[in-house]
């Protein structure tokens, strides 16, 4: 049996366990806005009986154009977020990208979140579960579009030689030819077989990377309706866990808004996910 537990708030996640959510925003834009979603989906996890993590993301380092938006920077981001989870009283999930940012960010942050395209960076991934651990959260890996799912064992083993901390493993979707991923829900369990719980980021396994027409390709696209249909799937494979991004107005959002959903899906997804992970936890 694999059971993380976040000590200061109580939040936990693996076998046994309600469905653990991480949702928010792809990355902040403003407070308010950072608020007016982690409310909505603090009341429905309530409401559920699901235990909650607010995610946005302070920078979004990995862009297709140096004009897309980034986000607010550490500093002011790391600011809102520390504000966020005050009103809010939820745990708070967002991720770095370099080793300089490890310490500053597991000071405010609770569930330190490794990118995909960085996973394999050594220094990035000792630096975090040393800040990590010493400040008492988790760290969250997003598997690599570019590695097997057994292949996350080498980054456990990292994480495990720098420090003692909890690792959830994250599904995102595997690079499948041009401009398009796609899920193997076999994964899950082989990434389970590590001693680890592992959530599905079913946001961005509908990315179409580089292929968004509204931009002729300065962008990621994305197919907003298999969001549902990913994270399902996933829940019925067996993850611990759901991560998802939400909008007020998915198509003015200012990063990656064709893969996420609009808040007002989130209470019907949400209650059909812990629907599903019931059953199956059964």
């Amino acid at each position: 049996m694999t059971v993380l537990t976040h000590t200061a708030s109580g939040w936990t996640i693996g076998t046994g366990k309600p469905l653990s959510v991480i949702a928010g925003l792809n990355v902040l834009e403003d407070e308010g806005l950072a608020l007016e979603i982690g409310t909505e989906l603090k009341r429905i996890c309530a409401a559920l009986g699901l235990p909650y993590v607010f995610k946005a993301s302070f920078d979004k380092a990995n862009r297709s154009s140096i004009k897309s938006y980034r986000g607010p920077g550490m500093e002011s981001g790391l600011k809102t977020l520390a504000s966020v989870k005050a009103k809010l009283g939820v745990p708070i999930c967002a991720d770095l990208h370099e080793p300089g940012q490890a310490e500053p960010v597991a000071e405010v942050v609770d569930i330190v979140q490794i990118p995909a395209f960085l996973c394999r960076q050594t220094d990035l991934v000792v630096a975090t579960a040393k800040a990590t651990a010493a400040a008492g959260g988790i760290v969250q890996v997003k598997k690599a579009q570019f590695i097997a799912p057994w292949d996350t064992k080498n980054i456990v083993s990292k994480i495990g030689e720098a420090a003692e901390v909890g690792v959830i493993l994250c599904e995102r979707g595997s690079s499948f030819g041009y401009n398009n991923l796609v899920v193997d829900m076999l994964g899950i369990a082989e990434m389970q077989k590590l001693g680890c719980p592992v959530t599905i980021d079913a946001t961005h396994a509908v990315q179409l990377p580089g292929a968004d027409p509204r931009t002729a390709g300065a962008s990621t696209g994305g197919r907003r309706d298999g969001v549902s249909i990913i994270a399902k799937s996933a829940i019925a494979a067996g993850a611990d866990g759901v991560f998802l991004e939400f909008h007020t107005d998915p198509d003015k959002a200012l990063c990656d808004g064709p893969s996420c959903l609009p808040i007002s899906d989130a209470e019907g997804l949400l209650t059909t996910l812990k629907a599903v992970h019931e059953v199956v936890a059964a």
